[in-house]
């Protein structure tokens, strides 16, 4: 009797640990980080095993600039095909420039400037949903439009100065705690709350309501245009944040600063394993996904390849995983 219950004591744990396992290995985010750590473990054979502790700092830093911009990104896309936001470089590159002319290297001026860093946010994430909802401007070209104008107002309030960050700023976004860069510590509480509110709170299952069936989410009492506009508007800051922060860290806001988050910022999406269609979101993933694509670049920079390459690999990354997570009718 004894051997018959231990035998379904086993069977039962065996069936139990095979179910975790399995919902594990289904888990999106979980490819992401395994792509990840494959991609610094070739990067250390490539190096000879050497700086694998500096490597992963410095991984951990840029990492946290493409997941914060990301976070806001997954946010419009999770609202459905058609909805992306292309004005984020844009957004980066004045919410940085506005945020350190004001500060003009004051150290005392930083609480000011990241309050001109939301606010500029704001107003960047308040004129996308204005030309998407008041023009009926489709989302890509509302955003793609927009992107001009902040960058024409970026370039009119730098007149090709580079106004350097306050010491106390540049300090704080070069160092860390507990081995850990500071700037990440920032992602990933902003990544932390992201999550909460996706999966903990009506307002995200508004968001990836709208997603899965726009008129569905309607009938059912679901304020749309209320949702969408803070979504525009968090995509927003948080690009302004980013952009803010990667000034700060570079010693100056460059109008060219935040080219490479357009097509980083969706590819983060989708190698998370968000759906490109809308309605599904990754938060874990994204974090993977940033890590990755440092890691790839680091790893492409040792072989010596140039920016033309890891631009039309990065491209062909996205390419190749949105036609294996695109079902018929998807992008329709």
């Amino acid at each position: 009797m004894k051997n018959h219950s231990a035998q379904n004591f086993s069977s039962a744990s065996n069936r139990s640990t095979e179910s975790i396992l399995k919902k594990t290995i289904s888990k999106p985010w979980l490819w992401a980080f395994i792509a990840a750590s494959l991609a610094f473990a070739a990067t250390m054979v490539i190096s000879g095993g050497q700086g694998g502790s500096s490597l992963f700092y410095t991984a951990m830093t840029f990492a946290s600039f493409a997941a914060i911009v990301g976070l806001g990104q997954m946010l419009v896309i999770t609202l459905g095909p058609g909805n992306v936001d292309l004005s984020i470089p844009a957004t980066m590159t004045l919410a940085a420039t506005v945020a350190l002319k004001v500060m003009a290297t004051e150290s005392g001026m930083v609480p000011i400037g990241i309050l001109v860093v939301l606010v500029v946010g704001a107003l960047c994430g308040l004129m996308n949903f204005g030309l998407i909802i008041l023009l009926r401007i489709p989302p890509i070209i509302a955003t793609l439009s927009a992107s001009f104008i902040f960058q024409s107002l970026a370039i009119w309030s730098n007149r090709g100065l580079r106004i350097k960050p306050p010491e106390i700023m540049g300090q704080f976004v070069t160092g860390g705690v507990l081995g850990i860069p500071n700037v990440a510590w920032i992602g990933i509480g902003i990544a932390a709350v992201v999550w909460v509110v996706m999966e903990r709170s009506i307002t995200g299952r508004w968001i990836s309501a709208i997603g899965q069936n726009l008129r569905a989410a309607k009938l059912s009492g679901v304020p749309v245009n209320r949702v969408r506009f803070g979504v525009y508007l968090t995509s927003a800051i948080l690009a302004s944040v980013s952009g803010f922060l990667l000034a700060n860290f570079s010693g100056g806001a460059a109008l060219n600063m935040g080219t490479e988050y357009m097509l980083m910022s969706i590819a983060v999406v989708v190698i998370g394993g968000s759906s490109i269609a809308g309605g599904n979101s990754n938060v874990p993933g994204i974090w993977g996904a940033a890590l990755f694509m440092f890691l790839l670049v680091s790893m492409l920079n040792s072989y010596g390849l140039g920016a033309g390459v890891r631009l039309m690999l990065t491209g062909l990354i996205i390419v190749v995983l949105v036609a294996l997570a695109s079902k018929p009718g998807d992008l329709r």
